[in-house]
C-alpha cells in the first residue's frame, strides 16, 4: 500500500475509474447479445434498436478512452454483419 496521502487517494481514484469502465465495457457485451439474441429470434426492429443503442456506447466509450477506435469500429463491423446474415436468411 501507498505511504503518502496524495497516493492513497490516487488508488481510490483508480478503483472508482476501473469500476465505472467495467460497467461501462459490460454493458457493450451485453447489448452485443441482446442484438444477436434479438436478431436470432426474429425480431428485427428489436435488433436494430440494440444495434443503434451499441454504436452510441462504443463511439462514447471509444471518445473517452475506454476503449481503442479500431475495437469500437471492429465490434460495430461486426455485429453489422451479424445483423445482415441473419436477414438474408
Amino acid at each position: 500500500m501507498p505511504q503518502k496521502k496524495a497516493s492513497m487517494k490516487d488508488v481510490r481514484q483508480i478503483k472508482k475509474k476501473t469500476e465505472k469502465n467495467r460497467l461501462i465495457i459490460r454493458n457493450i457485451k451485453e447489448l452485443i447479445k441482446d442484438a444477436g439474441r434479438a436478431a436470432e429470434a426474429g425480431d428485427m426492429t428489436k435488433a436494430q434498436e440494440y444495434a443503434r443503442k451499441l454504436q452510441q456506447a462504443v463511439d462514447k466509450a471509444a471518445k473517452v478512452g475506454i476503449i481503442k477506435k479500431n475495437t469500437a469500429a471492429r465490434k460495430k463491423s461486426r455485429l453489422s454483419a451479424r445483423l445482415k446474415k441473419v436477414t438474408k436468411k
